[in-house]
């Protein structure tokens, strides 16, 4: 015989959960009337805007402004200029000289090759 399922087991979630954390910060009257402004503009809560500033902010911190970027691009193409130009077989002997050079390093006697 089959049971019907009770309403009791039915549990319904509307919306989004999301834990809030409770944190106080100042703010210079200049930035305080900035994040009204923008949150009046937005129609939404000062504390969206503060969250998406944040993970706009952390989203960016990690990589170069344009003018380190700048700057990084400016030597690598002054090294870049630098690279002699020859054979591919010249690159390779010296290449072999040294790693030879390398396995020799500190010993008494000759490496095998």
């Amino acid at each position: 015989m089959r049971r019907p399922a009770a309403k009791e087991n039915l549990i319904w979630y509307y919306g989004v959960v999301m834990a809030a954390l409770k944190m106080t910060f100042s703010l210079d009257d200049k930035t305080a009337a900035q994040l009204a402004r923008t949150a009046e503009r937005l129609q939404t809560s000062k504390s969206a805007v503060v969250r998406e500033a944040v993970a706009d902010y952390a989203a960016r911190a990690g990589r170069m402004s344009e003018t380190e970027r700048r700057k990084a691009l400016r030597a690598f193409d002054e090294m870049v200029g630098r690279i002699p130009l020859g054979p591919a077989a010249t690159v390779d002997a010296e290449l072999a000289s040294l790693s030879l050079a390398r396995r020799q390093a500190g010993r008494r006697s000759a490496a095998e090759p």
